[in-house]
């Protein structure tokens, strides 16, 4: 009989399983170990990789001090995607090179478009499909007169230089937040004659230089291009809610054409397709042009005429200047159009300066800085009708809040004489600006008595911030006297 126990097959192959499990647990652990010293060594020395910033430096041949080094510094701003829909349409990517370009990176796979606005029916197949109409290049392609306010550096200094300030800015900003908090889900505003509410609050982002690439502000912008290119498609390109037998009709089309041709430019030259775009504006455009009477205004209706209403008239003047921006004409087809308009308003200016709505323009008018603005956009900022319009606006106008300032009026008269510059700019300045600032709502808006043509808070609060837009929206038509 041996004196060793024999083990059973049953327990010497748990034995071995415990060695294994052993064995395995070893290496974990081993493996654990590892990675954890792995880990404080990462731990330890990675603030050292990431503290090292390699040195770009550049020789100049021909230096007396061969042996310096000039250390230049590389920044790069990236603009954040757009918010929805405009995010279909372009990234844009701007660099501290010396070229003021913004180069669009278009996006490679385009989401079909949101279905709260526009369908396949009256404004074509989506984003992705429909003509194309972009023409690349960034806001260097924009016409100068406008270019100015698209660079925030750029826009900051003119405000500076002619006259606005700190509290000019935040107004425009709490105005463009309103606008977009109140926006309908269809993309207009208002309630009634949405077609030139909607133009109105468009030229007020626009003329803050945002468009459909606005971070804040480009889904609103967006919606309301779109409104006013379905309304032109329902209508053969007339751009108003108001029926065509109606007599004011012919108000909201040159609004909304004045807002949508500078949308087309801005789009167009920041490589942004939106289909049917430029055939809406082409339309439009052309309603204005062949509707000018054989006097040279315009009046309710486009109805043929020896005459011409001019608070009619100066919103198809400034929608036909919108129009020459966008190359969609030629050059040549805005001649006859402007020399017309402008030979109505030498007939109908009174010897004083005065330009009213029709031929009777009285003492003093408050259309008046809409004729002067007329001239001055149509290369005639220099002539005899605009120095006595502005010698009169500069004696007669005034700005007190709920008697006499009419922002109707008031709108046209802040351009005309920004335009003009000089002292009679200044003075005109100092007259409207802090009383503008003093009386805008705590939301955002403005509305006074004094207004009597532009009843409603679109309207109003878009007037005024044009007005407060007014240091940089457009570069000075004459250039002669304002910085």
């Amino acid at each position: 009989m041996s004196l060793h126990a024999q083990l059973s097959p049953e327990v010497l192959a748990r034995l071995h399983a415990q060695q294994r499990n052993s064995t395995i647990t070893s290496i974990i652990i081993a493996i654990l170990v590892v990675l954890l010293v792995g880990v404080i060594l990462l731990y330890l020395l990675l603030p050292a990789v990431n503290n090292y910033t390699p040195e770009i430096v550049s020789y100049q041949a021909g230096a007396e001090n061969e042996d310096k080094i000039t250390k230049r510094e590389i920044t790069r701003a990236v603009q954040r995607k757009p918010s929805a829909p405009s995010s279909s349409m372009a990234k844009v990517i701007a660099a501290n090179t010396s070229s003021t370009t913004a180069i669009p990176i278009p996006e490679f796979d385009v989401p079909d478009p949101s279905t709260d606005f526009g369908n396949g029916d009256d404004f074509g197949d989506g984003w992705g499909s429909g003509e194309s109409e972009g023409g690349g290049g960034g806001f260097s392609n924009i016409p100068a007169t406008m270019r100015e306010r698209c660079s925030l550096e750029d826009r900051l200094a003119r405000l500076e230089a002619n006259g606005g300030n700190e509290q000019c800015e935040e107004a425009v900003m709490k105005a463009l937040r309103w606008l977009k908090k109140t926006q309908n889900a269809d993309g207009s505003w208002a309630g009634g004659n949405k077609g030139a509410m909607t133009g109105f609050a468009l030229l007020a982002f626009l003329g803050h230089c945002e468009t459909p690439n606005s971070e804040e502000f480009g889904d609103a912008v967006t919606r309301a291009i779109v409104y006013l290119v379905n309304l032109g498609m329902k209508n053969d390109g007339r751009l108003a809610t108001a029926a065509a037998k109606s007599h004011h009709w012919v108000y909201e089309h040159g609004i909304a054409t004045y807002a949508i041709a500078e949308a087309y430019t801005f789009c167009n030259n920041l490589g942004l397709s939106l289909p049917n775009l430029g055939k809406v504006t082409k339309l439009a455009g052309d309603i204005i042009i062949k509707g000018q009477g054989e006097s040279g205004g315009w009046v309710y209706s486009f109805k043929p005429t020896n005459s011409g209403d001019n608070s009619v008239g100066f919103w198809q003047i400034q929608a036909l200047k919108a129009c020459k921006h966008t190359k969609l004409w030629e050059d040549k087809d805005f001649k006859t159009v402007s020399r017309k308009a402008l030979e109505w308003l030498d007939r109908v200016q009174g010897a004083n300066g005065s330009i009213g709505y029709r031929n009777s323009p009285g003492e003093f008018h408050g259309l008046t800085g809409g004729g002067l603005l007329a001239f001055q956009m149509w290369g005639q900022g220099r002539s005899k009708n605009v120095r006595k319009g502005i010698k009169l606006i500069s004696k007669k106008a005034t700005f007190d809040w709920d008697t006499t300032a009419n922002l109707y009026y008031h709108y046209y008269h802040a351009q005309a004489m920004i335009n003009y510059g000089g002292k009679e700019w200044k003075a005109y300045n100092e007259m409207f600006r802090d009383v503008l600032l003093k009386n805008q709502n705590e939301d955002g808006t403005w509305q006074n008595k004094a207004s009597k043509h532009s009843k409603g808070g679109v309207m109003q609060t878009c007037l005024a911030t044009f007005m407060l837009e007014v240091y940089y929206r457009f570069l000075p038509a004459t250039g002669s006297k304002t910085k």
